[in-house]
């Protein structure tokens, strides 16, 4: 049998998994980055739009007439889903891609601290969670992954396990709008430890921004316990 004999490999300064899988911009196919400098550049920035009706809004605020009891107070988007950033949603969700999620959270953090994008001052950054099958069958769960290393980088409390999915659901990917808001009713629930609720704004994190049914459920869920302020904030938005 073939035993590969990792003391006859000199390694100097080089992670083994980038000499097994070497790192290739989803942009350009350049070695090195999953996003070299370039492709970097080339990456849209997504127009602001109110979370309930879609339209354009100043801040991603959602609008006055738009707003009821239990909805998001706004929405944050940092990229277009197109492109090198659809490319490394799609690897985080199917590939396995643990080391994504680093290269990913480092542009995330640099838009947000030059304030390329808006998001409430202080909040509380929570992922928005995975049933813990799905988790267990991908090793990890990428948006509490990203999202721990962005609230480090921006000094913002960040709290993992506040919602719990109670029940699993099918991706969201495979369903059509109408279906989407059917799909996650019901799927969250607040974890009882942290209740009450403190008053901060809460920041709810996700990778794409379709529909908004994940994020506007989970809202739901934290205004019915007590949360004054909810934002959504995604990695990108989609059409």
């Amino acid at each position: 049998p073939f035993i590969w004999n990792l003391h006859a490999i000199i390694i100097q300064d080089v992670d083994l998994l980038d000499l097994i899988f070497p790192k290739k911009c989803f942009g350009c196919g350049a070695e090195g980055r999953y996003f070299c400098p370039l492709c970097q550049e080339k990456l849209k920035i997504a127009n602001p739009i109110c979370p309930v009706c879609s339209r354009p809004s100043n801040k991603g605020l959602t609008h006055p007439g738009c707003r009821y009891e239990l909805s998001p107070d706004g929405l944050t988007s940092i990229w277009e889903y197109q492109g090198g950033i659809r490319k490394a949603i799609l690897a985080l969700k199917y590939k396995f891609a643990y080391e994504v999620s680093q290269e990913i959270a480092e542009l995330v953090v640099e838009k947000l601290k030059k304030r390329k994008v808006f998001t409430p001052a202080r909040p509380i950054l929570i992922p928005v969670p995975l049933h813990h099958q799905r988790q267990n069958w991908r090793g990890f769960n990428q948006m509490e992954e990203i999202g721990k290393r962005v609230a480090l980088k921006m000094r913002w409390e960040f709290i993992p396990d506040l919602i719990v999915r109670k029940k699993t659901s099918l991706p969201q990917t495979e369903l059509k709008r109408r279906e989407r808001v059917e799909n996650v009713k019901g799927v969250f629930l607040i974890n009882k430890k942290y209740l009450p609720l403190k008053t901060k704004p809460f920041l709810l994190f996700d990778d794409v921004w379709t529909t908004g049914s994940t994020i506007k459920e989970a809202t739901k869920i934290l205004k019915k316990a007590g949360a004054k302020e909810v934002w959504g904030l995604t990695i990108s938005k989609g059409h």
